[in-house]
């Protein structure tokens, strides 16, 4: 398992989310409190936003802990919108291509959790990947599957229903060629407008995520573990659900992907 962290709001810099807080991403990196791996040191990654519609991105092989160049990268680069993740590989090598968050186009994505059994139906689920967005498979990871699939879905013009579908297609393979837990999702992605989350699991666990406004930053952070342990106002979201942060305010709506075998 891995844990992430996003932000959305006035621009602050990266080191307010990923270094700075008593349990920034850099200290869950070290020391997760609700993962089954307290210990996430697989490489790390950020992509952020500014003043291009792609985001920037820097990844890493690294533990995050270690790396002295993300503590400066973060320190002096500021961002509106921004997302950070620490790695615990589920099985795919340790490499930059494998680490999150992945992007194309304008979009970023990253993830936490794993479908089971991916390598059993790797080959179907990389040829279901549209042919134009094909080219950005780089790694090996199912992560950049999913993400891959949902642009192949229509991510771009309709975010929602394109992770939905992409989910769907991956646990019906898993259900069909894999192993349980056939998905455990908890993801964050953005097109540099609107920043998503959604929480999902084929079983009874899903991986945590929470989300809160800070009146001292004037933005929201959507994170897999809270930032400071003694901050009690965080919304945890609840499995099932997605979450939007954009101009027209905070959303939550329902996430039920409809697997084949599973009525909609």
């Amino acid at each position: 398992m891995c844990r992430w962290a996003a932000y959305h709001g006035t621009p602050i810099f990266l080191e307010d989310v990923i270094s700075r807080p008593g349990h920034s991403l850099i200290a869950q990196s070290a020391h997760a409190e609700e993962c089954k791996t307290a210990t996430n040191g697989d490489g790390f990654g950020v992509a952020w936003y500014d003043a291009r519609p792609e985001p920037g991105l820097y990844r890493d092989v690294y533990p995050a802990w270690s790396d002295p160049n993300l503590r400066a990268v973060a320190h002096h680069v500021r961002s509106g919108l921004f997302l950070s993740h620490v790695r615990a590989s589920t099985g795919s090598c340790i490499s930059r291509n494998n680490c999150h968050p992945f992007a194309a186009r304008r979009w970023s994505f990253m993830h936490n959790g794993q479908v089971g059994g991916f390598e059993a139906f790797r080959k179907q689920a990389d040829m279901a990947i549209a042919d134009e967005f094909y080219t950005y498979r780089k790694g090996s990871t199912d992560s950049e599957v999913l993400f891959l699939l949902a642009l192949s879905e229509g991510l771009e013009s309709d975010p929602h229903g394109a992770l939905a579908r992409a989910v769907a297609r991956l646990e019906t393979l898993s259900r069909a060629h894999g192993t349980t837990p056939h998905m455990r999702l908890s993801a964050a992605f953005s097109d540099g407008q609107t920043l998503y989350a959604a929480r999902y699991s084929s079983d009874h666990i899903a991986p945590s995520v929470y989300y809160r406004y800070s009146n001292a930053r004037q933005g929201w952070a959507v994170v897999s573990e809270p930032l400071e342990q003694d901050e009690g106002d965080w919304t945890e979201l609840r499995p099932g659900r997605m979450l939007s942060i954009g101009t027209s305010g905070v959303q939550e709506r329902d996430f039920a992907p409809a697997y084949i075998g599973r009525a909609a």
